[in-house]
């Protein structure tokens, strides 16, 4: 297909590799337009000044940016995505955005004679790059999202539609809230077993093995007991995301205890400096003062 790619951050630009690994026609757009040419010098296909240029001719559009505004510039506007991509088109959206303005946007698409789906990813960077991510969708009409699903497939592992348009981001919440729970009680594991003496990569070879064991024991254990952490998905869009989940939640007149602590605890990781650290350095809060990771 001839596909567009809006940003090309730690995951949009593998994702958008991946597309053109598989064949497709990828013309891409980035703020900063040095690296949208680079992106084009190390991968072919080609590159557009703005939004509306690189949507023109588009049968897909793939948008991943940083929040609900940056979405809403690169879609909106004269040289937005919708000034740009014809009727008949689909909208896929990956960024990490509210279940709201996913509604919005399938509202706004409809009635252009445009397809949308909202489509968060799990897997971070390294899922990104390997072509493994985890792709939740929610998409108003079944035949929109069957167009785009083999497409999405060049960068996944799975990638499902789990109901009408903002069902993707409420399943990105519950990623979400899930990670967090088990991050901090990894850290809380691991700060322990060091202050009792034990060694803590023998321990994980044998619990990991057991019912502690996550993707995150697995990926971030090693690094978070040596203070490793700058690496990953950064500290400061953990707590933008948890924001949306909080919000959400609050709307929905559900109680997420557990999430609100971690919200607040990741607070203090980014007093300590820690904007982009991992997610895992919510152990480094648990250190004693002299055996605190360095600033980035």
């Amino acid at each position: 297909m001839k596909v567009a790619f809006v940003g090309l951050g730690v995951m949009g630009g593998p994702m958008a590799r991946h597309l053109a690994a598989k064949g497709h026609s990828v013309t891409v757009y980035n703020r900063t337009t040095q690296k949208a040419q680079a992106w084009v010098a190390a991968h072919g296909g080609s590159y557009a000044g703005t939004p509306r240029e690189a949507s023109h001719g588009a049968d897909i559009v793939f948008v991943c940016v940083g929040n609900d505004d940056d979405v809403r510039s690169v879609i909106h506007g004269g040289d937005g995505v919708l000034a740009g991509i014809a009727k008949g088109g689909i909208v896929v959206d990956h960024t990490t955005a509210s279940a709201t303005l996913a509604r919005e946007l399938a509202t706004t698409c409809s009635d252009r004679g445009v397809g949308f789906i909202d489509a968060p990813v799990s897997g971070g960077q390294a899922g990104a790059e390997n072509g493994q991510l985890s792709v939740m969708c929610g998409a108003d009409d079944q035949e929109v999202f069957d167009r785009a699903h083999p497409v999405i497939m060049s960068y996944a592992k799975i990638c499902k539609r789990l109901g009408n348009a903002g069902s993707g981001q409420l399943a990105k919440m519950v990623n979400q809230i899930c990670i967090a729970g088990v991050v901090q009680g990894l850290s809380e594991g691991l700060n322990l077993a060091m202050a009792a003496g034990l060694d803590p990569d023998a321990l994980v070879e044998v619990i990991s093995q057991g019912a502690a064991g996550s993707w995150q024991m697995a990926n971030r254990s090693k690094t978070m007991v040596r203070n490793e952490f700058n690496f990953g998905f950064a500290v400061e869009w953990m707590r933008k995301d948890l924001a949306i989940c909080l919000d959400e939640a609050k709307r929905l007149g559900v109680d997420v205890p557990i999430t609100t602590i971690v919200n607040d605890f990741y607070g203090e990781v980014l007093q300590m400096g820690g904007r982009r650290w991992d997610t895992s350095s919510l152990i480094a809060r648990l250190r004693a003062p002299d055996d605190q990771p360095r600033e980035s």
